[in-house]
């Protein structure tokens, strides 16, 4: 199968913007993990993608993936040059959000009789069919992919999807690198930052930006820091400097209590040192890194929102706190800091959920069947 996957940016050669944040989005990362694991399955996949920069070239392969990054103002024309000619042997059509040169894609493969699966990522990207022409077009997708019942629930309210043209499926992760760590390699990887194996160590692991919960989070580790004095809190991720810089001073504040580590290309080793993962986002599609920080076994604290409530079964795989409540992520995580039969508990339950559900060798397959128009939805 040669699949045509279609998603706004990919590879744009800046790491950082100048406010400090990373540039690479989430559906970036979704495209190209998805690519690599089709190929792999046997499939050939072009990912179609703006061109941003000069310096960036119009066509290359990374990683054996064949990319085809379209200029403005005439994209929906090479998207039609390339249907005819360079691409002519596509037969199935992927589309990450709503990236308005797609809907040209969805018109060719009706035109071609193709099957078009399109994905949403995030809550954010739920359209209204009847808001615009290029809606409508969306709206009549082969079939449909929703990372969370949340979104799910969008697509048949605004975009009028039916619910059997709907498959509910994550967009999977490794997890036989994500896994729990042994005692012996979670003390060695602790000695690695100076932390003490008895030490307990509180986690956040993702985008340093509001909408993640980084003003929930400055006023939850205070409160916790008081209760449990030698305890660290480890924070990995870019983000925006002020915030960074707002983090490190309340770490500072704090007896020097806070790691502020910045981004980095493998967060494992910051799971394998850590006991409990706090996530107190604002909205969510299905974050990465909490189902990565439950695969290697930590017990989560996440905001009631939708993803992770597909993600944590509340009092079981771990605790989902409303969100901005600060003395309830106090509360759960002192609780799971006092209990450690409890947290271990917790954590192997939550590591067992995402390897029975998120893993790529099974998510991939079904993604497969899905965007070769195969059965409708069971979800």
């Amino acid at each position: 199968m040669h699949i045509g996957l279609f998603v706004k940016d990919f590879a744009v050669g800046k790491k950082f913007s100048q406010d400090g944040l990373p540039t690479k989005s989430g559906a970036e990362f979704h495209a190209e993990n998805h690519a690599k694991q089709l190929i792999k399955r046997g499939n050939e996949v072009t990912i179609f993608a703006k061109k941003r920069y000069r310096f960036t070239k119009a066509r290359e392969n990374i990683d054996g993936i064949d990319l085809v990054r379209l200029h403005a103002p005439f994209r929906w024309l090479e998207i039609i040059i390339r249907f005819v000619t360079t691409h002519k042997s596509l037969n199935a059509i992927y589309i990450l959000g709503t990236p308005k040169f797609a809907v040209w894609a969805v018109l060719l493969a009706r035109l071609f009789n193709i099957p078009t699966t399109l994905a949403l990522t995030g809550k954010a990207e739920i359209f209204d069919k009847n808001k615009n022409w290029r809606n409508k077009i969306f709206a009549q997708c082969t079939r449909y992919i929703a990372l969370s019942n949340e979104i799910k629930k969008g697509f048949i309210d605004l975009a009028g999807i039916k619910a059997e043209y709907i498959n509910v499926l994550p967009q999977g992760i490794n997890t036989k690198k994500f896994v729990i760590p042994t005692s012996e390699e979670k003390k060695k990887a602790r000695l690695q930052y100076g932390i003490d194996e008895n030490e307990l160590v509180l986690l956040f692991c993702a985008r340093v930006v509001m909408n993640k919960g980084i003003d929930t989070i400055i006023k939850v580790w205070p409160v916790v820091h008081k209760k449990f004095p030698t305890a660290k809190f480890v924070v990995v991720g870019g983000g925006q400097t002020e915030l960074i810089d707002e983090i490190t001073e309340m770490g500072k504040q704090n007896n020097n209590s806070v790691l502020v580590i910045g981004e980095v290309d493998n967060p494992l080793p910051y799971y394998q040192i850590s006991d409990v993962y706090i996530f107190p986002s604002r909205h969510e599609g299905l974050p990465t890194t909490l189902m990565e920080a439950m695969s290697c076994g930590l017990t989560p604290v996440v905001s009631d929102i939708g993803g992770c409530e597909d993600l944590v079964e509340n009092g079981v795989s771990g605790y989902r706190v409303q969100t901005e409540n600060v003395s309830g992520y106090v509360e759960k995580i002192v609780e799971l800091f006092e209990n450690e039969k409890k947290r271990k508990d917790m954590g192997k339950k939550a590591a067992n959920f995402v390897r029975e559900n998120c893993d790529y060798g099974s998510v991939i397959w079904k993604l497969e069947k899905i965007v070769e128009g195969g059965n409708k939805s069971d979800s």
